[in-house]
């Protein structure tokens, strides 16, 4: 019995000095200031930093297609006859080529966005009673001007 009592004041003798450095430590740390305003919005240490950070500005490569696929691109516009709308989400005209070096039976899909024709006019908008087609040309005066023409779906 005499031990036990022995072992628990040398204990707290011993303990007695940790405690009153503890309280020196809290005061340090008390008077000391961090530059962390919303420690919440720390990054999680245990988890990688995400690939956002680090953002790389992409190289704008111009890439070309080399096909043998027949296309309607530089075909003139008096040649091109609308067969067919697609209306939808994205609107779709169906074409054909008469009187080409072309087949007649092959058909086109054209988009908006898409050029036809010598002029390279630009497929405005595709409506259910033909397509809308805005090309640039120069007039007499040598000013660049739009001409808007439309070419209706066929009924042939």
């Amino acid at each position: 019995m005499m031990n036990r009592t022995l072992i628990i004041m040398t204990l707290f003798i011993f303990a007695l000095p940790a405690l009153g450095n503890s309280k020196k430590a809290e005061a340090i740390l008390r008077k000391s200031k961090t530059n962390i305003v919303n420690p919440l919005d720390l990054r999680d240490p245990f988890k990688r930093p995400s690939l956002k950070t680090k953002k790389k500005q992409a190289k704008k490569v111009e890439t070309t297609f080399f096909t043998n696929v027949p296309t309607i691109d530089s075909t003139p516009l008096e040649n091109i006859r609308i067969v067919g709308i697609l209306v939808g989400k994205e609107r779709r005209a169906i074409a054909k080529v008469i009187g080409g070096d072309q087949n007649d039976n092959e058909t086109f899909i054209l988009k908006e966005g898409m050029t036809l024709g010598q002029n390279k006019a630009i497929i405005k908008a595709i409506l259910p009673g033909g397509i809308l087609l805005a090309e640039k040309i120069t007039n007499v005066y040598d000013e660049e001007e739009y001409l808007e023409t439309v070419i209706p779906v066929s009924n042939e």
